[in-house]
């Protein structure tokens, strides 16, 4: 899985619309498993979600994947 490109993905989405954004912020693992449209392993999934919250708070998304590389 290329988890760059997944966190890119769900990144834009969740920026695009209001309803992802609050659901994100209620609820970021049931939101990423909703967008990611495929069933991510739990490590990877953590992964996933910190990138994301990383790149909404204003992390460049660079840093962000290579922040996640370093834990896998």
């Amino acid at each position: 899985m290329d988890i760059k490109a997944k966190i890119d993905e769900i990144v834009k989405k969740v920026k695009a619309d209001p309803k992802l954004m609050k659901d994100f912020s209620e609820d970021p693992v049931k939101t990423v498993e909703k967008l990611a449209g495929v069933d991510i392993p739990d490590d990877i999934e953590g992964q996933i979600v910190n990138g994301v919250k990383a790149a909404l708070a204003g992390g460049k998304l660079g840093d962000v994947v290579e922040a996640v590389k370093k834990l896998l």
